[in-house]
């Protein structure tokens, strides 16, 4: 009997403690709203990489249906199905290419008409100087434009706009543009605030000052008044320049958490310890302190990509945001104002809905990792 309890108490081994993260994990996987948030997060950056990729949306911008076809399950207007045959016809001239054609045609039939000849066209009256010229490109593009035109769709799944391009091709090409802008934003402003919070907080002094003098000068100024601001002196459209408006104006949450969490850990025994055996400041700084600080910063990463993905839609619907012949679910809600006005709705609700799905579920996925990465919480 003591020889097995002593057998016992050699095979057991102290239990280890768990870390945060781990206890993170498993927090997180217990939590069934932070899993199916999470999931509708990875399904959403799925279809950005297709997007990215070409597999998807890649004919975003082409004609495919009716200007204006309404959704699939609503069917297509009675009026434009009976003269779906007679409008492709009339709404292009003969020769859509060269438009002085059917005018040169008129007056050559006037003119055999007024000498009492047949109603044929005789070509020694007004001729076309651009007939011989127009022929070859008449060849090539205008001999398909009827059919292209005939081939039209007259719904879709989510409907067609003005210009009759897919709106669900142009609300996955508008995600993949939004969430780029918002994640690399998050990313450039939390560098940016991390770095600027740990040098504050780790050396402090007129170092802090200067900082803090810096840091006050962008919280004194409204956030979305600073970004247009600045918007509007670039003058400049594209994802680059948004990514950069939004970073560099968004690190101030981060400076201020980061700041204060350096300014708790300089004094701890770990980094003491660390000075007394010369370990260098870049060291403390970022080997030492810093991953026990880095689920602020992880946390401050996704509620900073909702913030600007919301902020590039206010951008673009006000015109500061993307450039012409560049989508996004903002540039879709401004083209939304004057589709209303015709009772054409679906590109409205299918940005709003897209958005709106993809921002609660990172949402509320932010706030079960806060929940999970809080070492207060056990």
């Amino acid at each position: 009997m003591l020889g097995t309890l002593i057998k016992r108490k050699e095979v057991s081994k102290p239990s280890s403690s768990t870390g945060l993260w781990k206890l993170a994990m498993r927090r997180l996987k217990a939590d069934r709203i932070a899993m199916i948030s999470l999931f509708v997060v990875l399904c959403y950056f799925v279809v950005l990489v297709l997007s990215m990729t070409g597999l998807v949306a890649s004919n975003w911008n082409k004609e495919v249906a009716e200007s204006y076809a309404p959704p699939t399950f609503m069917g297509a207007p009675q009026e434009a199905a009976k003269k779906v045959e007679t409008t492709a016809a009339q709404a292009l001239p003969e020769n859509p290419v060269d438009p002085l054609k059917d005018v040169i045609a008129e007056l050559n039939a006037e003119i055999a008409a007024g000498k009492g000849e047949s109603s044929a066209i005789d070509y020694y009256g007004v001729v076309d100087p651009l007939a011989e010229d127009m022929k070859a490109i008449d060849q090539q593009l205008g001999g398909h434009l009827l059919d292209q035109q005939s081939e039209l769709k007259q719904t879709l799944p989510f409907g067609a706009d003005k210009w009759g391009q897919d709106v669900l091709q142009k609300t996955i090409k508008g995600a993949e543009t939004s969430i780029i802008v918002g994640v690399v934003a998050a990313l450039l402003a939390v560098v940016i605030g991390t770095i600027l919070g740990a040098i504050s907080g780790y050396f402090g002094g007129w170092v802090d000052d200067i900082l803090n003098w810096f840091y006050n000068i962008f919280t004194s100024i409204p956030y979305l008044l600073l970004v247009l601001a600045i918007a509007a002196v670039l003058q400049q459209k594209g994802i680059m320049s948004i990514v950069l408006i939004l970073g560099l104006t968004g690190w101030t949450g981060v400076y201020r958490l980061i700041r204060a969490e350096y300014m708790k850990h300089t004094s701890r025994e770990y980094v003491l310890a660390a000075k007394a055996i010369g370990v260098s400041h870049f060291r403390r700084i970022f080997v030492h302190i810093f991953p026990n600080v880095s689920h602020i910063a992880l946390v401050q990463i996704s509620i900073l990509v909702v913030a600007f993905i919301k902020s590039e839609v206010i951008l673009s619907f006000l015109g500061f945001g993307v450039p012409v012949g560049v989508v996004s679910w903002g540039s879709m809600l401004n083209e939304a104002q004057s589709e209303l006005i015709l009772g054409k709705w679906w590109q409205l609700i299918a940005a709003s809905v897209a958005m709106a799905v993809l921002v609660t579920a990172f949402s509320m996925f932010t706030d079960a990792l806060r929940d999970a990465l809080d070492p207060k919480i056990k």
